[in-house]
């Protein structure tokens, strides 16, 4: 990693991880400590934002989207390049950084004591922050060895990517991120550096289709850009058959406040309407959730009977025997505790 980019990133709050990894405090590990809400993987899964690790095995990435808060210098690539950094080493340097970047609310004397003892013990890493986390060689040793130390894996990738999607063995919960419902849109937004950009979205979809575990389709909604072409979405979730869907408004952040105008960043009941437009292509999945603070809306097959809360105790269990925990198995009704 360039040192320049390096200094940059500290100064924006991230902490450098070894050669190629980060972590950042998320507002919402902020705001859960401070009592002031949580998460919307909170009340969608059960996720625990106070024991949260927001994270990245890579800085690199193949996209430059326009929606992104990155940097124009945020390092871009088609294949992993430079030294690979050992998962163990990863793991617990990352929750190092975690707690050092949190030592500063124990001088909060309004802060439940128990949730200052619970942040410094986390239970849950989503695995995306900045970059393309699942390009890491390692990935798999590393989500392995996080789910024995009963961490919780929520991988999120761009779909630029299907050979890493394939060979991903296990995960609490893969994401793939859907930008745009058609080529020229996709190809507008997401800027990728592969030309057969759209073809890798298709063949990552498909292997999305084949996993076991569960698995998310993430939409993020841009008011007048891509918040069209619902037939073009559905096809595509379709191709992907993912347990959930999750419709997110886009937040302009960082740099993308130069491309776009704060018209273009859309309200809560704008998205609810989008995902309920969206759900009539989509016979098989239904409202679940909606989480107006971070203005997103939850859909989710049928076929799970409203049980889209993560059984934590069930998927470690199956998990560390080496086993494909499969979404049925390990999904619940009710949130449940974290071991």
């Amino acid at each position: 990693m360039d040192k320049n980019y390096a200094k940059s990133l500290e100064k924006q709050g991230y902490r450098v991880v070894g050669n190629h990894s980060a972590v950042k405090i998320c507002n919402w590990t902020r705001n859960a400590l401070n009592g002031k809400g949580s998460c919307y993987k909170c009340k969608f899964y059960g996720i625990r934002s106070h024991r949260c690790i927001q994270m990245t095995t890579s800085m690199s990435c193949a996209n430059r989207c326009i929606i992104c808060w990155r940097g124009d210098k945020a390092p871009v690539s088609k294949k992993w390049k430079g030294k690979i950094d050992n998962p163990k080493n990863i793991l617990t340097d990352s929750i190092k950084a975690q707690i050092n970047l949190l030592q500063g609310f124990k001088g909060n004397k309004n802060i439940n004591k128990n949730l200052l003892i619970e942040m410094e013990n986390p239970k849950h890493a989503a695995l995306s922050l900045i970059g393309e986390p699942i390009t890491y060689p390692k990935i798999n040793e590393l989500v392995n060895l996080m789910h024995k130390k009963r961490i919780s894996t929520f991988v999120v990738t761009n779909a630029q990517f299907p050979k890493a999607i394939k060979k991903l063995k296990s995960a609490t919960q893969l994401y793939v991120s859907v930008d745009a419902p058609n080529k020229v849109l996709l190809k507008k937004i997401d800027k990728p550096l592969f030309p057969d950009f759209w073809q890798r979205l298709n063949k990552s979809l498909n292997e999305l289709s084949k996993k076991k575990f569960r698995t998310c389709i993430r939409l993020t909604i841009v008011k007048g850009i891509n918040d069209v072409d619902l037939k073009g979405y559905s096809n595509l979730i379709r191709k992907g058959n993912p347990d959930f869907i999750e419709a997110k408004a886009f937040m302009r952040l960082g740099p993308s406040r130069k491309l776009f105008v704060w018209d273009n960043m859309p309200n809560h009941e704008y998205v609810k309407n989008f995902a309920k437009r969206l759900n009539k292509y989509l016979p098989k999945y239904e409202f679940a959730a909606e989480h107006k603070p971070s203005s997103v809306v939850l859909l989710m097959k049928k076929s799970l009977k409203k049980k889209r809360f993560i059984d934590f105790e069930k998927f470690f269990e199956i998990a560390n025997k080496n086993k494909i925990p499969e979404t049925k198995r390990y999904s619940a009704l009710k949130m449940a505790k974290v071991p």
